[in-house]
């Protein structure tokens, strides 16, 4: 065990947030903290960074053991390059380096007793020096770099001029290269794109070390981790395995105890009419049945109705009118920015109904093209055109569509002024903002709370063209599901960027990989892509260059697709298995007991129940008999 957290308390003010947290994770253990926006997962990970204390109980680091942390919108800054401030972590490789150098220099011009001394210092050194990688140091530096998304070229760029996503990708980076034996990550995915997130899965699964993630991609927990720690109303439980197996269990235990609840209420209510029906015999002897059931009853330990949240989150997509078959047609479009090409010649078409994802690398301009289309910038080149009747709802990942000076009142008020007071606090009802919370200010909330907002006003617009940019960044995970079903439902039309590899797969009718300069199509959802995507990017994009960093990652994406097909295939194939031997076992039960009738018949015969030595042999037979027939019914017991 390399951390323990005991009986941990957190409160602010009058709420509290932790109650009683205890949870232990092994060495090279991959842990994963889960629980809605709100729940305590980044503050339980301050408290085990000793950034802010516990209210009461204890965390317990192995003695001896490092631990590296970084925060959810932890950034470097400084006027180093982006290679030389990676260049920082191995300080102490270099320096040992430069004395290794320096004792060659002086052993030149040793003799004696002083250059087996340097001599002596020189092996300790270099045995330390190649343990530490010392070697490959720079090479595993280059590796990290164009790992997280960096190609070679941008090295050189001072960290100062890097915006916040990028600056957050040099400290995850930097973080990794220290090498501490126990990691916390909160969010780690965040600004990373889909190789990136492939190649960050597999240096994770790889890590000698322990990893504690805070994540809302699914894909990423299903892929690294091997324990989720779930925090819910303050308490925390443990469970064994990845995402899928959590959410599977999860599912089990919540109806269980959904059901011991129903139970439950249906036994109190059966009381209290068999109660009121003593009572209203009015006799002495009635009464007191019914006191001594009310006794018992108030003793009862009343269980509490197991909710979720955001599950209470109620969005509804319906599209006002219906629009024409051809929604978007973009022909010949281009952009670039100084000397930056995005992209050019763009051409694609969206038709009725289509839930169209935009996927590509961070920087290859797919937030851009959703930009042109809603106006909010121009084109270089090229042109687009909307459908009859296409009436579009925009959800910005800036959520610059809100008003930050505005409370949620009046952000829907000022949109909607149809609407009355009643109806605009059903709405922020629905998406869990309730009594003064509707008179916040947007520039107070939370990311997610923003995205609960946009997702309000989407609801309101009644649009029957959506598009939406990184609409699954800030939602917890319960709310992405939400949002899902709310997608899979609508009976409009659909563009959208996203690196939720999870959420393509399940609400992606057709995927468009921006990648080369231009568009790959794929006519299927995430897990088509995966399967096609070797293939077509040959044929449409031959000129994209895949540097074996971006293969591996690439092998990686298409892994986690792949895994679950095989585990399917293996899944398939243990049931026929199965299937088969029950069938074998129970004609070999069949057949041992025909054989036992077939005994008794003879022993009933004449000639044979006098012949004694007969009677032993098939007596011996039938004993054998029962014996194998013994074990055949625990075999067909377990295979049934």
């Amino acid at each position: 065990m390399i951390l323990s957290c005991n009986h941990i308390d957190k409160a602010f003010g009058t709420k509290q947030i932790l109650k009683d947290v205890s949870f232990h994770v092994e060495e090279r253990e991959k842990t994963a903290i889960v629980g809605i926006n709100g729940a305590g997962k980044s503050t339980l990970l301050k408290i085990i960074m000793n950034q802010l204390p516990a209210d009461s109980g204890e965390v317990t680091l192995s003695r001896g053991a490092s631990i590296g942390y970084l925060a959810q919108h932890e950034a470097v800054s400084g006027e180093h390059t982006i290679y030389e401030e990676l260049l920082e972590v191995k300080k102490e490789i270099i320096e040992m380096e430069e004395k290794i150098r320096s004792l060659e220099l002086d052993m030149k011009h040793q003799q004696g007793e002083e250059l087996t001394a340097t001599l002596d210092l020189y092996h300790r050194l270099s045995t330390e020096f190649e343990n530490r990688n010392g070697y490959a140091y720079k090479s595993e530096l280059i590796g990290v770099l164009k790992g997280l998304g960096f190609e070679e070229s941008e090295f050189d760029k001072s960290v100062a001029t890097l915006s916040g996503g990028q600056k957050t990708r040099v400290a995850l980076g930097k973080l990794l290269l220290s090498k501490p034996d126990i990691i916390l990550l909160d969010e780690p995915t965040n600004h990373l794109d889909m190789n990136s997130i492939a190649w960050l899965e597999t240096y994770l699964l790889n890590y000698q070390g322990a990893v504690i993630i805070v994540a809302h991609d699914r894909y990423f927990l299903n892929k690294v981790v091997t324990k989720v720690v779930e925090l819910d109303n303050g308490h925390a439980t443990v469970f064994l395995g990845n995402y899928s197996d959590y959410a599977t269990k999860k599912a089990m235990l919540r109806n269980a105890q959904l059901k011991a609840w129903m139970n439950q209420q249906q036994e109190i209510k059966h009381q209290e009419q068999v109660i009121a029906r003593l009572k209203s015999f009015n006799r002495e002897k009635s009464i007191k049945r019914a006191e001594s059931r009310e006794k018992m009853l108030d003793k009862i330990d009343r269980l509490e109705k197991p909710t979720e949240l955001n599950s209470e989150i109620h969005l509804q997509l319906h599209p006002r009118v219906e629009s024409g078959e051809d929604v978007l047609k973009v022909e010949h479009l281009s952009k670039a920015f100084d000397s930056q090409q995005l992209f050019s010649d763009l051409n694609f078409s969206v038709k009725r109904g289509e839930k169209v994802a935009i996927i590509g690398n961070n920087g290859t301009g797919k937030t851009t093209i959703l930009k042109i289309i809603n106006s909010v910038i121009k084109a270089d080149a090229g042109s687009f055109t909307l459908g009859s009747k296409v009436h579009i709802g925009y959800y910005d990942q800036e959520h610059h569509v809100l008003h930050m000076e505005k409370t949620l009142f009046e952000e829907i008020a000022d949109d909607y002024p149809t609407l009355t007071n009643t109806e605009i606090r059903n709405t922020l009802a629905a998406f869990l903002f309730t009594g003064d919370d509707v008179f916040k200010q947007i520039k107070d909330l939370s990311g997610g709370e923003r995205g609960r907002v946009s997702l309000a006003k989407l609801m309101l617009s009644e649009a029957n063209f959506l598009i939406l940019d990184e609409p699954t960044n800030h939602l917890d995970i319960v709310s992405k599901e939400i949002l899902e079903h709310a997608l899979n439902q609508y009976t409009g039309t659909v563009l959208y960027v996203s690196h939720d590899r999870y959420f393509i797969n399940q609400t992606a009718s057709r995927i468009l990989d921006l990648t080369g300069n231009t568009l790959v199509n794929y006519i299927g959802n995430y897990d088509y892509y995966l399967e096609k995507r070797e293939e077509l990017t040959r044929i449409y994009a031959p000129e994209t260059s895949v540097s074996s960093v971006e293969q591996s990652t690439a092998a990686a994406i298409a892994s986690s697709g792949k895994d679950e097909w095989q585990k399917r295939k293996e899944e398939q194939a243990r049931e026929r298995k199965r299937q088969n031997d029950l069938k074998k076992t129970e004609d070999q039960i069949q057949k041992l007991e025909a054989r036992n009738q077939e005994i008794d018949d003879q022993m009933c015969l004449e000639s044979v129940y006098t012949d004694v030595a007969k009677c032993m042999e098939l007596n011996k037979e039938k004993t054998e008999n029962a014996n194998k027939l013994e074990t055949l019914y625990e075999v067909w017991e377990s295979l049934m």
